[in-house]
């Protein structure tokens, strides 16, 4: 329990048998349930969980959960979050299976919630003093990248570090979403975050410390992910777009983010046009160049205003008070 709040958190792993025990063995004494979801791991990470379970001094506090086949690690949380809302736990949060995430700060995301500040505390790696020299450069800058495309998505524009998984639930939160819904796999903590704003729930960043080299594998390829996400990020930010702007409640800024990206479009096809025409007269049509201009003024000043009243409209959804200090390094 933690502050009068029952505590689960879930642990989806996919063959993390290096990791799984340390994992499990420094959870903090107020987490009431451990949620083990493994994604039909191919090693041992089964076979240690279940040794875990043997060895602890609560036999019920660990929970095993196996996958009939590799679903994702999204799949695997949504499993764990039904698990947690089926035995009446009051906050859920997520540890990957990895060993990346600092049992010693779940406190910090587990806190904002039980108070009632926050419905939903997400960490924030970027935030902390040593990020650089820490993270992989070609992982920071990729994951700052998408977290900016990211703030645009969800309308959390106070949000940064959109790929940590990472994160504290509220059981409301939790019932308000349909997590049989979640992406399945990497990029759902975006999709969780889009999720979040359409059922207007409360988002604390909270800065926690980035943790790398500690025997953890992942075939992640920087290059291959970003387009994968930039393409699941645009159709999120589309379906929030009609979701919450359009079926319940109208709001006119998709007009202008509508307007603004036809715009876009237009001035793309006059700029290749007037490229075209240069190359084979060495002339650029004047009506083309003012056109093209004026497309491009439009389509920022449309896009812009559009994103001013996304951030008038979600203000509301920051968690005031909830956010920590940046831990020390």
């Amino acid at each position: 329990m933690f502050e009068g709040k029952s505590v689960a958190v879930v642990v989806p792993c996919y063959n993390e048998q290096t990791q799984i025990e340390k994992v499990l063995r420094t959870l903090p004494d107020f987490v009431d349930c451990v949620i083990v979801v493994d994604d039909k791991s191919t090693d041992k990470t089964v076979e240690v969980v279940r040794t875990c379970q043997a060895t602890d001094g609560d036999d019920t506090r660990i929970v095993l959960i196996e996958t009939d086949r590799n679903r994702g690690q999204g799949a695997a949380v949504a499993r764990g979050y039904r698990e947690a809302l089926d035995r009446g736990c009051d906050i859920a949060a997520v540890m990957d299976g990895d060993g990346q995430m600092d049992p010693e700060e779940l406190h910090l995301l587990v806190e904002p919630v039980a108070r009632g500040q926050a419905d939903y505390a997400k960490g924030n790696r970027l935030f902390y003093g040593g990020a650089w020299e820490t993270i992989p450069r070609h992982r920071y800058l990729g994951n700052a990248f998408l977290s900016m495309l990211t703030k645009i998505a969800s309308g959390y524009w106070h949000v940064a570090d959109s790929q940590t998984a990472y994160v504290a639930v509220s059981r409301k939160a939790l019932e308000r979403i349909d997590l049989n819904r979640i992406y399945p796999r990497f990029g759902y903590p975006n999709d969780m975050l889009v999720r979040m704003n359409v059922a207007n729930m409360r988002v604390a960043d909270v800065p926690i410390r980035p943790i790398y080299h500690v025997g953890e594998q992942s075939s992640m390829r920087v290059r291959s992910v970003i387009p994968r996400m930039m393409w699941l990020i645009f159709k999120r930010f589309c379906w929030r777009m009609v979701h919450k702007y359009v079926i319940r409640d109208f709001h006119p800024l998709v007009m202008f983010y509508a307007t603004g990206g036809a715009m876009a479009l237009a001035s793309m096809v006059l700029l290749i046009r007037m490229i075209v025409v240069w190359i084979a007269s060495d002339n650029i049509p004047d009506m083309n160049a003012l056109l093209w201009v004026f497309s491009m003024v439009s389509a920022a000043q449309f896009i812009l205003f559009a994103m001013w009243f996304d951030m008038e409209m979600n203000r509301d959804l920051k968690a005031h008070g909830a956010d920590s200090p940046d831990p020390k390094p």
